[in-house]
């Protein structure tokens, strides 16, 4: 055995996916908004694309960069950085230029998205040039936040948050567009890293702003944008953000006075029974037995605050059976009445278009923000490798141009693909053993014989090597 082959390349995948990111501009893009001083910011666009290269092929750490410069790589890509380099480059950052990376980021999804089918059928408009989703659907419009990890005393920012886990506090927005069969997979609209010890709604303000507004440039003025948020955004910082910028919300609400009292005054006919988790039909009446139900009240959002704060909408309460209520009944202390526990949430949503029963379910699918967090957590943002704190939240960012730039790859091969995970992308498109030839002056790469998923990348391949015209976003 012998490291000795230098026409050999680990990730031949990364040929049609970077191809792909040079045709969406991200070079171009980041060598225009990238204002890093000194020779750390020299070529920031061939940086900038070695960066996301290396996170789209599995790096997770400035070291792992090195990826890029061996076997055959310098044959098929120009000027892959050393990851030394690359370390330099991205601690040269101010908070600014991280601002400035947000603006690439946002600029590149949108490009993505007219590229490709990122957003599924809901991409170009129709030959009436109706904005995609005006059937009336909402655009789902995710935003929580998550805590990532951090070892070692030197990394700036580190500290217990929520979790009592120290690490560093990701803010992040995703986007998903339901369509007439299925939805799209979730997209990244916006970022944000804070310390570690900030609280949730730090920050989201600006961030739900900046989020509604990519959400606008990607689907058209006319789309429906629904902003979903747990109990931690509740407040008038985020919720005005999102109507500001024209979106409909969807928060959870605390257990305040005013929540208790608008609970208290749902008259008792006014519950609806819903299709819950592990819920059974019962045969005689044909309702869903779960105990689980669904009833709405009007009801004024910061009503406590001065007029202008004042938000109208509807209070929706799901109720359950307390969970110790058999276990007091089994030990003798049954109850006069049933007792249940509520949960409710906020919303200015249309009741046209989302009832009470459509606003609940939902509302309960804000959870899938968390496969987001786990994707990136299984990929770039397994660690945050610099103890430079902006260092860390411009890699925030490029570990989000790469999750986009998979996620548009995925959506121009086959449709068990498309709403795959970072991994299974990763596995199946881009980590493709490869030798390098030339022949005449031209470069081929042989790739495996039998590759299982051979016609999604092939898909991929001929689809960046010669593309049709650029669809409207």
């Amino acid at each position: 055995m012998a490291f000795d082959d230098p026409n050999l390349v680990s990730a031949g995948g990364l040929v049609p996916v970077v191809a792909l990111a040079e045709e969406a501009g991200l070079r171009d893009l980041a060598d225009e908004h990238l204002s890093v001083p000194t020779d750390k910011g020299a070529n920031a666009g061939l940086k900038v694309a070695s960066l996301v290269g290396g996170m789209v092929a599995g790096a997770d750490s400035i070291d792992d960069m090195a990826l890029l410069r061996h076997g055959g790589m310098g044959r098929v890509f120009a000027r892959a950085y050393a990851p030394s380099t690359l370390g330099s480059f991205l601690r040269a950052f101010t908070f600014g230029h991280v601002r400035q990376l947000d603006a690439i980021a946002s600029r590149f999804l949108i490009a993505l998205a007219g590229l490709t089918r990122l957003l599924g059928a809901s991409a170009p408009r129709d030959a009436a040039g109706a904005d995609p989703g005006s059937d009336g659907g909402y655009a789902l419009l995710d935003v929580d936040d998550t805590i990532i990890e951090v070892h070692g005393h030197a990394k700036q920012g580190a500290g217990f948050g929520y979790s009592g886990v120290r690490g560093l506090n990701a803010l992040l927005a995703t986007l998903v567009v339901p369509l007439a069969v299925a939805t799209t997979a979730p997209v990244i609209v916006a970022q944000r890293l804070r310390k570690g010890a900030a609280g949730s709604p730090r920050g989201a303000k600006r961030l739900v702003g900046d989020a509604v507004r990519t959400a606008r440039r990607l689907l058209g003025k006319t789309q429906l944008v629904l902003v979903r948020m747990d109990s931690a955004f509740y407040g008038r910082g985020a919720v005005h953000a999102a109507l500001a910028g024209g979106a409909a919300v969807s928060v959870t609400v605390r257990m305040d006075q005013a929540v208790k009292k608008a609970i208290a005054a749902i008259d008792d006919a006014a519950w609806t029974p819903i299709e819950y988790t592990d819920a059974v039909i019962d045969e005689t009446t044909g309702r869903w037995i779960s105990r689980a139900e669904v009833a709405e009240v009007p009801f004024t959002a910061f009503a406590a605050q001065k007029k202008a704060d004042h938000v109208p909408g509807r209070l929706v309460v799901r109720r359950i059976p307390d969970f110790n209520a058999e276990k007091n009944k089994a030990a003798g202390q049954d109850t006069l009445f049933d007792v249940w526990r509520f949960h409710a949430f906020f919303t200015t949503a249309d009741p046209q278009v989302l009832d009470t029963v459509a606003a609940d379910k939902t509302h309960r699918g804000h959870a899938v923000i968390e496969q987001v967090h786990a994707a990136l957590k299984g990929s770039a943002l397994a660690h945050l490798p610099s103890g430079v704190f902006t260092a860390n939240a411009a890699w925030l960012v490029l570990a989000v141009i790469a999750f986009n730039l998979a996620r548009a790859a995925a959506s121009l091969t086959e449709p068990d693909l498309v709403r795959a995970t970072t991994a299974t992308i990763r596995r199946k498109l881009i980590t493709v053993p490869a030798r390098v030839a030339t022949s005449a002056r031209r470069i081929t790469l042989h790739l495996p014989q039998a590759w299982p998923w051979e016609t999604a990348w092939t898909a991929l391949f001929n689809r960046v090597s010669d593309p049709p015209p650029v669809l409207a976003a």
